[in-house]
């Protein structure tokens, strides 16, 4: 294969998919090992790194192309040696020019002055953050400042986050048009409206609190029917919505039909309908919750009505959202 063309070399590396083939690949020619690096976008390490930085500072140097990288510790334990720390973060921020996507999974000794050395990264468009427990909202707002080009943000169990100056100030940025936010308990579901105008841009949300219901009554103040705020906010953009539960009753007097781009949805604690087609008997558990303008949240998901008197609804149909359509 020592006389093959480099366009052909470079072809033939993209179809193998395979971590492992790729490794073998690169030991059979020089020629082969160079194309390969050179091909080389995308690399998923975690357990297997030793020793952690220096292990990843090669595989930066040798991989120069590298675009899309993912660290995952699930499942460690001390045995397997050190997980990286903020030093590999800085490792990636400086010898990755080209980081876009970034996926960070139970990386426990990373905290606000690792991920902070993401600011650095100027091309990066996606992060996602799952059970980073030192990671806090100073972290996060120091990502949003200096990574200006972000527009995927995934934040899942990370319980340090409190504050939400960081999606405010990404609301006022525009760039973002998919958030996800789960189980991470200082952020309330009111809190979520400091995203502000960037929920007109927003195309892909979710946020979920896991048995939030098990405790009584939510704290929030958005189920609070006498609480003075009141939000004029368009979802014009919106196009997946996610965070149903599992199973959830329809009243059966509503035909299921799919989600149409630019519908208005408001959630009860059982069902998701159109705005549309609001009649009294079916906001009769908690009437008051939907009274307010603009944006409140229910159990899991966002929801979203436009000015309408409760019982008046603006006009007549069968339109529902189906399980299947989210």
């Amino acid at each position: 294969m020592e006389g093959l063309p480099e366009p052909l070399l470079a072809e033939i590396i993209k179809r193998i998919t395979r971590t492992s083939d790729l490794n073998a690949l690169s030991l059979v020619s020089k020629q082969l090992y160079n194309a390969e690096a050179e091909e080389r976008v995308t690399i998923r390490v975690g357990c297997g790194l030793h020793p952690e930085t220096k292990a990843l500072s090669s595989l930066c140097f040798r991989f120069l192309n590298l675009w899309k990288v993912e660290i995952n510790y699930s499942g460690w334990t001390s045995k397997q040696g050190r997980q990286l720390d903020n030093r590999g973060i800085l490792v990636l921020s400086s010898r990755c020019p080209l980081l876009t996507d970034l996926t960070l999974s139970f990386c426990s000794y990373i905290n606000d002055t690792g991920i902070g050395y993401l600011a650095n990264c100027k091309r990066l468009k996606a992060l996602r953050l799952k059970f980073a427990p030192a990671i806090s909202s100073s972290g996060l707002l120091s990502v949003a400042v200096g990574c200006k080009s972000l527009s995927a943000f995934h934040l899942v169990d990370c319980m340090k986050v409190g504050s939400v100056e960081w999606l405010e100030y990404l609301g006022r940025a525009g760039s973002v048009v998919e958030l996800v936010v789960k189980d991470c308990k200082g952020i309330k579901q009111c809190d979520l409206l400091k995203f502000g105008q960037g929920w007109m841009k927003l195309e892909i949300f979710e946020f979920q609190i896991s048995n939030c219901w098990l405790s009584g009554t939510p704290s929030s103040p958005s189920y609070d029917a006498q609480h003075p705020y009141k939000y004029d906010l368009s979802c014009e953009n919106l196009k997946d919505l996610r965070g149903l539960p599992d199973q959830f009753t329809i009243p059966p007097s509503l035909k299921a039909s799919p989600v149409q781009k630019g519908d208005t949805l408001f959630q009860q604690r059982e069902y998701i309908v159109p705005a549309n087609i609001l009649h009294k008997g079916d906001i009769s558990s908690r009437p008051g919750q939907y009274k307010k303008n603009g944006i409140i949240f229910g159990r899991y998901v966002c929801l979203f009505f436009p000015e309408q008197k409760v019982g008046e609804p603006e006009e007549a149909g069968d339109k529902l959202l189906s399980p299947n359509a989210v």
